[in-house]
């Protein structure tokens, strides 16, 4: 059995299995409240895992492990961020929005923010609420379905439009049978697969490079390169805004409805949230360390990849039989459905139930959500196709607009109170449009670009919604 043959095989026992559960929940999802929270009926192993999945998208594995091949021990800065940003939303955001969300008996993070019926301007926060998050979920989504791409054409040699097609359509078809529960139990079993992966694929990358003296050997052999500089060789004001740019990346972690929607769906109960607290930060640890492992050691053994982001692709065919490499393409697989059929969720959601647009066709909420989800999914295809290619970066630009449109909202709203409705829609438009306007309107090499693009845009935010808070608090 040749190598393509096994993974191939691997690869569609797997699929089967995500669309076996996709059927069995398609019993369980009758209304809206099934259909996009679950009933706020999930467990603490699901809502950890499945959040942690959702949150950690191909870019974790592909673009983590790609980053720290390319720059050294300079992305070691990524890790304290991305494990920051699990702390910020688990131990204190988590708690406070979802009573906050059953308090207002809201089942989107829109609803949530935009307050109950009669708030002032409540129409105008929707809309431009739910605009920014099909904007930034569409590019978000397009970047999966081409990490999906990268994949097959790496381990298949076919095209990256045929690759394109065959993981977009998986997603797809298990995110219109069950809905929510289908998509946070199959991001349960993609999470699970994605930590193992991120276990048994470092050791496996150590043992090959001599095992630790010779790891440690391997990465200081590349110190003529300015692998081993935690600043990547930059002046000093340069290498500020290199780190605060990455560490930015953490803020953006409250302000992702895609995830944050578990802490809305988690079951009542302290013991829940501890319990899916745990999981959720040890899930963090493992993979994000593992994925920095993968990079240094892949570049030690494979010195000359011409794409960094395919590292982890290639170390698995190098180093696995090819029934294991199997396993270990479908965690990659499962990074991108986990996070793609979230995204689709939540985009679904802001059609029919925060926009509304539907509201007088003779179709079910039900039938209605899972026609948009096939029609947001197929632009996000031809998006995947026409667009870019480069992951990190349109993963990024996506994480740093809604997280700085809605995390510093979300997070003020929650443990403080409500914001004033003008501030409110001007802290969410300002933190967005900074955002955007960092990403297009300076060059890559810029000097705080990074920052600029996810610090400042985040700090901004909070300072105008804390403003409103305040001003919301006056007689």
């Amino acid at each position: 059995m040749s190598r393509e043959t096994a993974i191939l095989i691997t690869l569609v026992f797997y699929n089967i299995c995500l669309v076996g559960i996709g059927l069995y929940y398609h019993r369980r999802t009758r209304s809206g409240v099934d259909f996009y929270l679950g009933g706020r009926h999930l467990g603490p192993l699901v809502a950890a895992i499945s959040s942690s999945a959702s949150s950690s998208s191909a870019w974790t594995l592909l673009g983590v492990s790609g980053a720290a091949y390319a720059w050294g021990l300079s992305a070691l800065w990524l890790f304290p961020s991305c494990v920051g940003g699990f702390c910020i939303n688990w131990y204190i955001l988590a708690p406070a929005l979802g009573k906050l969300s059953r308090d207002r008996e809201a089942l989107t993070v829109t609803e949530v923010l935009a307050g109950p019926p009669g708030t002032p301007l409540r129409k105008a926060f929707t809309t431009v609420a739910s605009l920014i998050i099909l904007v930034s979920l569409g590019t978000y989504v397009a970047s999966q379905f081409q990490a999906a791409g990268k994949t097959f054409s790496e381990t298949f040699g076919i095209s990256t439009v045929e690759s394109i097609l065959i993981g977009s359509t998986i997603v797809v078809f298990y995110t219109l049978l069950g809905g929510f529960w289908a998509v946070s139990v199959t991001d349960t079993l993609q999470g699970v697969l994605m930590a193992l992966t991120a276990l048994v694929l470092p050791v496996a990358s150590i043992v090959a490079v001599g095992g630790f003296p010779g790891f440690v050997d391997g990465v200081n052999a590349l110190a003529g390169e300015g692998y081993l500089s935690l600043t990547r060789n930059l002046a000093p004001v340069a290498a500020l805004g290199f780190i605060f740019g990455l560490l930015g990346i953490g803020l953006g972690y409250p302000g992702q409805p895609h995830v944050v929607n578990r802490f809305m769906a988690l079951r009542k109960g302290s013991d829940s949230l501890k319990r899916a607290r745990r999981i959720a930060i040890l899930w963090a640890v493992v993979v994000y360390a593992g994925m920095l492992l993968v990079g240094f050691s892949g570049r030690i053994l494979i010195p000359d990849l011409g794409d960094p982001e395919v590292v982890f692709i290639a170390l698995t065919t190098q180093l696995f039989h090819p029934v294991l490499a199997g396993v270990m393409v479908a965690a990659v697989l499962s990074a991108i459905m986990s996070t793609a059929d979230s995204q689709l969720l939540v985009a679904s959601s802001t059609v029919t139930h925060d926009l509304q647009l539907a509201r007088n066709s003779s179709l079910s909420m039900l039938t209605q959500s899972r026609i948009v989800v096939f029609v947001i999914s197929s632009g996000a295809v031809l998006a995947a196709i026409l667009g870019s290619k480069e992951i990190f970066s349109q993963v990024l630009f996506a994480w740093a607009a809604m997280g700085s449109a809605f995390g510093p909202l979300l997070l003020v709203e929650s443990l403080k109170g409500p914001v004033e409705p003008r501030l409110k829609l001007a802290a969410m438009v300002t933190g967005f449009v900074l955002s955007v306007g960092a990403f297009y309107l300076l060059p890559g090499g810029a000097l705080w670009k990074g920052s600029l693009e996810r610090f400042f845009p985040f700090i901004v935010a909070l300072a105008i919604a804390l403003m409103g808070y305040r001003l919301n608090r006056r007689p």
